[in-house]
């Protein structure tokens, strides 16, 4: 088991360096999407490509995209539609649904960039789309079979800016809602009054109301080993919201995740728990990344009124190194494409 959570660490760092960029979230320009996210959102995330075009990761993190268009399909819609991925798409904001009769979450995904709608949605259709009419704009449904069932996707062209994908029932509302001026995330609706919380120069961020994301309901309510890490997933089950955000700064990335509690003895048992998992991280890599060790001696664990912040930077050096020992680049080392 504690083998397993090392692997979640090191699975979400690599997360995190595959979503910073090197530009505030909010920054001129790129407020059509967000002001699409639903009010009523139990998650959103947005991830600044744009900028991270000119970081010094940038190679090394869109090294694997080329693999798209080597050949298949893949790149032979490329060609007819003109896009160019690494590119074109400028900007991706990703709002979490929990629908009232299931317990999964639905997606709407919000591109900004630069597209061509009218190719995209021809190679669409030759493809087995079906053009699909709503009030407020049309939509390409896609998937399998023309049904808008669970396997269905529909996606949007908002404009020649802003493309919308999502469940049918989720595109035709951001439809509706762009139609409206907006859905008010922007205006302080739903999480959008947590967005004073990321910084203005994060890279990339992510807040979750904890309360109505899909693990709230399978939240563990026992310490069953007594460890640390079950200790801390115990103190998790009281927790309301959760922030988190990265920086880049040059080649070494800023991290940090917030754990928000109304509940002060809540508080306490997070910031004790997430100091002993540091701690078993640090006992764990001591021998295979010693590297690690200081690192993590050096992320702060705070707590004040409201939650429970780690913080921390991953130095250029150790960042290098993780992309050095990509796995992609370890399948295509081996001849394992």
């Amino acid at each position: 088991m504690r083998a397993r959570r090392i692997g979640l660490l090191s699975l979400a760092t690599a997360a995190f360096l595959l979503l910073v960029s090197a530009a505030p979230a909010f920054a001129a320009g790129h407020e059509e999407a967000l002001a699409l996210v639903p009010a009523d959102a139990a998650s959103v995330g947005v991830v600044r490509l744009d900028a991270l075009r000119s970081s010094p990761l940038a190679a090394r993190l869109f090294a694997e995209t080329d693999d798209l268009a080597v050949d298949g399909d893949a790149a032979r819609f490329l060609a007819e539609t003109g896009l160019r991925p690494k590119q074109d798409v400028d900007l991706v904001v990703v709002a979490g649904l929990v629908s009232p009769t299931r317990r999964d979450a639905e997606g709407l995904v919000l591109f900004e960039g630069r597209f061509d709608p009218a190719r995209l949605e021809a190679a669409m259709i030759a493809r087995g789309g079906v053009r699909k009419e709503t009030p407020n704009g049309n939509y390409v449904l896609v998937g399998n079979g023309r049904g808008e069932g669970n396997n269905s996707a529909a996606i949007a062209f908002v404009s020649r800016g802003l493309v919308v994908a999502g469940t049918p029932a989720a595109v035709t509302r951001a439809l509706a809602d762009n139609a409206a001026g907006g859905s008010g995330f922007l205006r302080g609706d739903g999480l959008g009054r947590q967005v004073h919380r990321v910084p203005a120069d994060a890279s990339a961020w992510a807040i979750v109301d904890a309360t109505r994301a899909p693990f709230a309901m399978g939240r563990s309510r026992e310490n069953r080993n007594g460890d640390a890490a079950d200790a801390l997933v115990g103190a998790m089950k009281s927790v309301t919201l959760f922030v988190f955000h990265a920086t880049t700064r040059g080649e070494s990335v800023e991290l940090s995740a917030t754990g928000l509690s109304a509940d002060e003895e809540t508080r306490g048992l997070l910031e004790d728990a997430l100091k002993g998992v540091v701690a078993m991280w640090r006992l764990a890599v001591h021998e295979k990344s010693p590297e690690l060790v200081p690192i993590l001696r050096r992320f702060d664990i705070e707590s004040d009124g409201e939650g429970v912040s780690i913080t921390g930077t991953l130095p250029a050096s150790f960042v290098r190194k993780m992309m050095e020992h990509h796995p992609a680049e370890a399948r295509r080392g081996a001849g394992l494409h």
